[in-house]
Formats: C-alpha cells, structure tokens, sequence
C-alpha cells in the first residue's frame, strides 16, 4: 500500500533552479509588500507622524483602495509572464511584481469577505491570517514540500487516488475543529493534521457545537484554552499588523467608525477615515 510521506528537499543549488528562484523571489516580494504597506496605514493615522503621506481621496468622494493597484498588477505581470515566458532576469522581475500585487491584495483581504471598510474593525485581522495562511503556503512549496509523495515510480493510480484522498480528509479535520492554519499544513505534513485532530476543538467550530455538550467539561477546557490562544495570536496581530482602534457598527447597511483608544480631546488620525467606503 502506498505510505503517506513528506519531502523536503532544499539542495545546495536551490536558486539556481529557474522555478525555485522565481518563486523565493515572489515570496521575498509578497512579504516585503504587506510588511511594508501596513506599516505605511498604521504611520497614516498616527498623529505622531502628520508628514507621512494619506490615501488619495477624489472630490466625488471615490477611494481606490491600494488592493486595486494590487489587482491590476498581479493581473498584469501574470499575464506577461504566461505569455512570454521570459528568461532571467524577466522571469524574476514579473515573479517579484506578481508578488507586491499579491501582498497589496492581501493586505485588504477582509475587504474581500464583508464588502465594506473593515481595515481597522476587528473584522479586519482576517486580512493578517490570509497572509499568514498565503505565506505559509508559499514558503513550504518553495522550500520543497510537497503536499503527498510517492516514493516508487510505479504505484498505481488508485493507490495514488488513496494517498491524496487520506492526505486531504486528515487536513479537514483540523478544519472543521476550527484550526485552519492546522488543517492547511497538515496538507504538506501529515503529523501536524493528526495533532489538530486529536487537540480539542475551538469551541465556536462545527465540530464542538455538535460533539461538546453545552455544559460539559470539553467545552469548559476548549474556552479556556482557546481564550489563551486567542489573547497570544491578538498580541502577535497587534504587534505586526496593528491593533483595531475602530468598531464597525452596521446598521442598515451603514458603518460607524468610532475611536476606542484615543483621549477625547485628542485628534485622531486614521487611515480608516482615509478608507472610505466605495461608492459604484
């Protein structure tokens, strides 16, 4: 029977190979790019810093929110590198625009899912767990893993079919117990799928509304313990991406952007002003 295996293979030539290089390269750029376009929204509404440039904002009151730029430019610099297939050092230069499209697209990903301005809403910190997700993903494909491996050359389709049907079904269920980040690496590293599986579920997830009894001791131990992860990952998200300073309340389709942490008689400056919602 087929064995369900992990490969990583980094070797001594690593950035000579073609592929590898274009993709460190897009990496090294998506990384870069959200790095540093956060760190530019969190200088836009700090009053410490009022020379730092804004977000431009038209006189009919239409914004484009820099996840545009990065649209067009993944569209772009993806459509010349499928068409052209260039040599290096081309093949890097659109590998490297290919990326900064993808860390401006990421960087306002929550925007993708609520159709409104939540940059700064606590909504928002799904933005930094798609990159954390989307960098994850990269770095272990770049780096060599491979998400299932057959070692012989010869196994059958249908041992192959059972590796890759085993491989996906062990990553679901971190999934489905609410450890997405769990269930996506699993898909590289199998062990990391069986821990999430064994761990307890977070208490919010499918799996823990339909197998935890409401006042039974599983439940009680999944809400403490997942109120610890969820202090940790706040502080880690607040630390790189910065903290939420508004709360988005909507109310027939309105949102309300108010301060939470700054003094009353101090100004405030927020790149959440600068984002408007768009009006099409």
């Amino acid at each position: 029977m087929a064995a369900i295996t992990f490969r990583f293979d980094v070797s001594g030539g690593f950035l000579d190979l073609r592929g590898q290089r274009a993709g460190f390269v897009l990496l090294a750029a998506f990384l870069i790019t959200f790095l540093f376009i956060r760190t530019s929204a969190r200088l836009m509404r700090s009053p410490r810093v009022p020379w730092w440039p804004g977000s431009v904002t038209t006189e009919s009151g239409l914004h484009l929110h820099h996840l545009v730029w990065g649209i067009v430019l993944l569209l772009l610099s993806g459509f010349l590198g499928f068409a052209l297939r260039p040599p290096s050092p081309f093949n890097e230069i659109f590998a490297a625009g290919f990326g900064v499209g993808a860390g401006l697209t990421l960087d306002e990903f929550a925007l993708w899912v609520y159709l409104r301005d939540v940059y700064w809403a606590d909504e928002g910190r799904s933005s930094f767990d798609a990159v954390v997700i989307a960098a994850l993903i990269g770095g272990l494909i770049v780096l060599g893993a491979a998400p299932f491996d057959l070692r012989h050359g010869g196994t059958s389709v249908s041992s192959w079919l059972l590796v890759v049907v085993v491989d996906v079904a062990l990553g679901l269920v971190p999934i489905i117990k609410g450890k997405p980040v769990m269930g996506v690496v699993g898909v590289f590293f199998w062990p990391v799928s069986v821990i999430g599986a064994i761990r307890l579920a977070s208490p919010s997830s499918r799996w823990a509304r339909r197998r935890y009894r409401a006042d039974g001791a599983k439940l009680a131990r999944s809400r403490a313990r997942w109120a610890r992860i969820r202090a940790r990952r706040r502080r880690i998200s607040d630390l790189i991406a910065g903290a939420p300073e508004v709360v988005a309340a909507v109310d027939a389709g309105v949102v309300a952007s108010t301060p939470s942490s700054r003094a009353p008689n101090e100004v405030w400056s927020s790149d959440a002003a600068n984002h408007q919602p768009d009006h099409l």
